[in-house]
Order: structure tokens, then sequence, then C-alpha cells
């Protein structure tokens, strides 16, 4: 996970693509690419939040589209941790 920090996550606040799916698409990148490891936890909200500038209810839309794919599940007070099986 401390990779995690060390890999900045860019949003372009610029493109035609919302920034809730650009995050989505990082954080998923990261868990396919064996980054972030099944049963791991995601980056915290907080963190997410001051490393993206995003607000935290587009971070939590993102975060709600790797749940809907089956990637990850949130436990509430604990966060959101990558499944053992990926669709």
């Amino acid at each position: 996970m401390a990779t995690l920090a060390l890999v900045p996550i860019k949003i372009d606040l610029m493109s035609p693509e919302p920034s809730y799916l650009q995050l989505a698409a990082i954080l998923r990148e990261r868990i396919e690419s064996g980054e972030i490891l099944p049963e791991h936890p995601l980056p915290s909200l907080t963190f997410l939040v001051q490393e993206t500038g995003l607000a935290v209810g587009t971070v939590r839309k993102a975060i709600k589209v790797l749940s809907d794919e089956g990637l990850v599940v949130t436990v509430p007070g604990r966060g959101s941790f990558v499944t053992r099986r990926r669709r």
C-alpha cells in the first residue's frame, strides 16, 4: 500500500470524462495490476480526497463504481477492500 502514496493520482479536470470515472479507472488499474492486492484496503476516503482534490461525494461515487463491478466491498466504519474474486 505504501506505493500508492508514491504514485500520485492525477485527475484531469479538463477531460470530458467525469472525475469519478477517472478515479475509478485509476483504482481499477491498480487493483488489476496487483498494486492493491485482494483483501487489502483501498486508500482511505480522506487520503483520496486530499490526493485528488475531489469532493468526498465524488470519491464515494468512484468507489461505488468499483463496488458495483464486484472489485471492492465496503465495510461501514472500516473502509473499502479489494475482493478475492475479480469479474
